[in-house]
């Protein structure tokens, strides 16, 4: 009799021990906080910012500048501020087109 109050005892406390964990998961998760939305042109533009640098560090001609910048709209997304993130995918496109334009120059040549 005592062997299977034994086991009645230890099934029920390995039950309410599931439960427990299972409540304690439920009230500790918190719910993941939305973010800010931007709008639809400073998605476009932060989109295109990031095509072209991922372009021009594939041809190895990113400058730092454009790099800068592309951080600065990924942030202002981040934030939700859209006026900010055209601003900055802007300088960083200019950037870009600048350091793409640089691969033309004819190479410099020293001495003879």
């Amino acid at each position: 009799m005592s062997k299977v109050l034994l086991a009645l005892t230890s099934a029920a406390l390995l039950v309410l021990s599931g439960c427990a964990d299972m409540k304690m998961g439920q009230s500790d998760a918190k719910p993941a906080a939305a973010k800010p939305a931007i709008s639809a042109e400073a998605q476009t533009a932060l989109s295109a910012a990031q095509a072209d640098v991922k372009a021009a560090k594939a041809k190895n001609a990113l400058w730092t500048t454009a790099e800068t910048a592309l951080k600065d709209a990924e942030a202002a997304a981040e934030k939700g501020d859209s006026a900010a993130v055209i601003k900055a995918a802007a300088e960083a496109r200019s950037q870009v087109s600048k350091g793409m334009a640089q691969l033309n120059y004819p190479m410099l040549k020293v001495g003879d």
